[in-house]
């Protein structure tokens, strides 16, 4: 890769797409870049990594380390700034109510997305 770590989303989801455009602005470092993993090669892409994308944000971290759902929002937030809070937020008890979250709002992104990352923010840098 590219010494940045990359976040592989739906390009499909507004939600996604809303949600994922929040990341530049977080971003001081330029850390991440950003793919919809419809847009993304192969190397990374693969199939069985294509198939869980269609249901999780995935985030592949610079030494090559693949997170999914909540450990990779939690990641992300830890880089840009949320740093002790995420980190705390990664250890049980805690993770289990971030992931049961992420895949309520996942498999719900229709009635999520009419409140939450409501305002639309430039199109995501890929």
């Amino acid at each position: 890769m590219n010494g940045k770590h990359l976040i592989l989303w739906d390009g499909e989801c507004g939600l996604c797409r809303r949600a994922v455009s929040w990341v530049p602005s977080c971003d001081s470092e330029r850390q991440f870049q950003l793919c919809p993993y419809q847009d993304c090669p192969t190397p990374p892409m693969t199939p069985q990594l294509s198939a869980a994308c269609e249901r999780a944000v995935h985030v592949i971290t610079e030494d090559g380390k693949t997170l999914r759902a909540g450990r990779a929002v939690l990641f992300v937030l830890e880089r840009c700034g949320i740093g002790f809070p995420a980190r705390l937020m990664s250890f049980p008890p805690f993770i289990w109510f971030i992931e049961i979250g992420y895949w309520i709002i996942a498999n719900n992104r229709n009635f999520f997305a009419h409140f939450l990352f409501t305002k639309e923010q430039a199109e995501p840098k890929r």
